[in-house]
């Protein structure tokens, strides 16, 4: 686990309030994803956006196309999944799938997609960032304020939308 690095001005108050956001979230490791959605959610209201969309999609490798569809109407997206690695391929394929998927979307549409995809060696490694009681980080909170911070960057920036 990171755990560290975190700028100084991370706790700092953004002002999100106006900006139209979105959650897409995955229903694998419900436990895990509960943790991640009631993280975003906490993140966003920190910010003042009150009420996000919500959308739950099957897995993490649906999350792109999803994040895709919302990106139209929205000026932020927040996708949150989870992988636990276990003894197939099929761990490195959705990584993979899910990180360069969200990366393409966001750069295609010029809107920021906080990136909550927890890529973990097994179920400990998720808890403990799932921003649950005793949890030691929340990444949900993370990649909902990355996303509120990036479209409030991208909003002040002179040029096109």
């Amino acid at each position: 686990m990171s755990g560290g690095g975190e700028p100084e001005d991370a706790v700092a108050v953004l002002d999100g309030s106006g900006l139209r956001v979105a959650v897409v979230a995955a229903r694998w490791h419900q436990v895990v994803m509960d943790g991640l959605i009631a993280g975003a959610v906490r993140g966003l209201a920190e910010c003042g956006v009150l009420s996000p969309t919500m959308v739950r999609v099957p897995g993490s490798f649906e999350l792109p196309v999803t994040a895709a569809r919302l990106v139209r109407d929205h000026d932020a997206v927040i996708a949150l999944g989870v992988v636990i690695r276990g003894g197939t391929p099929h761990f490195d394929y959705v990584c993979h799938a899910a990180t360069s998927g969200l990366t393409q979307v966001s750069v295609q549409s010029g809107v920021p997609i906080g990136f909550g995809v927890l890529t973990c060696d097994d179920e400990a490694q998720a808890l403990a960032r799932a921003g649950l009681e005793g949890s030691r980080e929340d990444k949900g909170r993370d990649a909902a304020l990355a996303a509120v911070a990036t479209a409030l960057t991208l909003r002040d920036l002179p040029g096109p939308p």
